[in-house]
């Protein structure tokens, strides 16, 4: 028996582009890309950018003092090799941002804290309050962007539920928000204006309002023109819910270039249960990629895909792939991927030692990139890991911390090398706009999708029409 395993394959770190045109205007860093060429949709984001607010009786003014604040330098004080300083927004984005016009901005009653204190259910009061505030807001939808919310850290009782309810403020309010087409950012007191590193704060949240503005920070540049990537996941209401028990939230879809289009959620009846996940019939899961195409037909003027690669994180059963072939005959290559995250693989990374040519430990984990074929249909995948390129000292390591671990790569219909599928993964990690970091731990195919169905699983209607994800964001 040989207990090796096949030789190692390393993939470069994934450039982005920062203009539709213009090749030269490209970087692995997206911070840094940003501020040499500025955003990819620069000039198309309606100038400025108009910001409503929600605040507690009395405590409107921190939320001006927020914003005025976006608009200021920042130095950088933390991740000293990543993160640049904060230039202020207009020097990042190339527009003005500010608070919109009269009667976009309210405070909450004086009443609010008196019953939020007194009642056993403080997240009901909070949710129910802030909610009719966002209904005020409706008549002015035409006169602000985007909604700050700001959340005191004295009603962090109300963030969740009590034992056994399945609340989340958060999740709550993006479902709300959601059905009314309405971008909204929540402002905590105890993260956005405590958090004592300004900079990180500021790129954070600068990146978030330009997005849920409807801009576009950067794309990917290396990229197939006619490949498609859908990810896939499953909210589960709880058995007391008065809706259907399981809601497939999907599909996230991707074009080439890493830019999400839209997603479609319905509930879905035909659905089998095995160790608590939910696997789709064939018809349910046919029904659920033609949807998912006819949203890319949509943005391509009616064609079709040459590639599609669908993730989700548990496996493909045999009627789950027969409906994902049935509703892509089109298509010349169908990649059906598992994506696996909690696995029990770890690597060391060895360099040659000058002096005896032998292996010996090195002083960086595993790269970024590295790919390790487990067999023909299972991979290894390191998305976490030392990157180069990023720091001026050479090796970057995202966290700083731990050994990382990779992602297991399950491949249940598709063939050849693990390139273009790796690849495909480790460019989609870098395509969060909610986040400032180099890159995610998972592709947005994923991340993404499981954010649709957290918060999915609160909306009353779901409706037939499709979602934009800056609106969960």
């Amino acid at each position: 028996m040989n207990s090796q395993i096949s030789p190692h394959l390393w993939l470069p770190e994934p450039k982005l582009s920062f203009h539709p045109d213009r090749n030269s205007d490209q970087d692995v860093h997206p911070l840094r890309g940003l501020l040499r060429f500025g955003p990819y949709s620069r000039g198309l984001v309606p100038d400025p950018i108009r910001v409503a607010t929600i605040a507690p009786a009395g405590e409107g003014k921190l939320l001006y003092g927020f914003l005025k604040e976006l608009k200021t330098e920042a130095k950088a004080t933390e991740r000293a090799d990543y993160l640049p300083d904060w230039p202020g927004f207009h020097s990042v984005f190339g527009l003005h941002m500010g608070g919109a016009g009269a009667g976009c901005h309210i405070e909450l009653d004086k009443e609010l804290e008196t019953e939020f204190r007194d009642s056993p259910s403080p997240h009901i009061v909070l949710a129910d309050r802030i909610t009719r505030a966002i209904q005020g807001l409706e008549a002015q939808r035409s006169k602000f962007d985007v909604l700050f919310i700001y959340i005191p850290h004295r009603w962090m009782p109300g963030y969740f539920g009590g034992v056994g309810d399945d609340f989340d403020l958060h999740d709550h309010l993006k479902a709300a928000t959601a059905a009314r087409r309405l971008p909204i950012q929540l402002v905590r007191e105890d993260k956005a204006l405590a958090y004592p590193h300004r900079a990180s704060v500021m790129w954070r949240i600068g990146l978030a309002l330009y997005t849920k503005a409807g801009g576009v920070p950067w794309k990917l540049a290396e990229v197939d023109p006619e490949t498609a990537y859908i990810g896939i996941s499953y909210a589960v209401r709880s058995p007391e819910s008065e809706g259907a028990r399981f809601v497939t939230c999907c599909s996230q879809v991707f074009d080439a270039e890493g830019s999400g289009l839209e997603f479609v959620a319905y509930d879905a009846h035909e659905v089998e249960v095995q160790r608590d996940n939910p696997f789709l019939s064939r018809t349910e899961m046919f029904r659920v990629i033609t949807r998912s195409m006819d949203l890319y037909r949509r943005r391509h003027a009616g064609r079709s895909p040459r590639r599609v690669m669908v993730h989700k994180t548990t496996e493909f059963k045999r009627e789950e792939v027969d409906g994902c072939m049935e509703a892509l005959p089109l298509c010349e290559t169908v990649d059906l991927v598992q994506v696996v995250e909690d696995v029990g693989w770890r690597g060391t990374r060895l360099d040659k030692d000058k002096e005896t040519q032998k292996g010996k430990p090195a002083a960086y984990p595993v790269s970024r990139g590295t790919v390790v074929s487990l067999s023909p249909r299972e991979s290894l995948l390191w998305v976490h890991g030392d990157v180069r390129g990023i720091s001026d000292r050479g090796a970057f390591f995202q966290g700083g911390r731990s050994t990382p671990r990779p992602l297991r790569l399950v491949r249940h219909a598709g063939h050849g090398p693990w390139d273009e599928t790796a690849h495909a993964i480790l460019a989609l990690s870098k395509m969060n706009w909610n986040n400032d970091a180099l890159y995610d731990p998972l592709p947005v195919t994923i991340g993404y999708a499981k954010v649709l169905a957290r918060v999915v699983k609160r909306m009353r209607g779901l409706g037939s029409v499709p979602y934009q994800f800056r609106f969960f964001m």
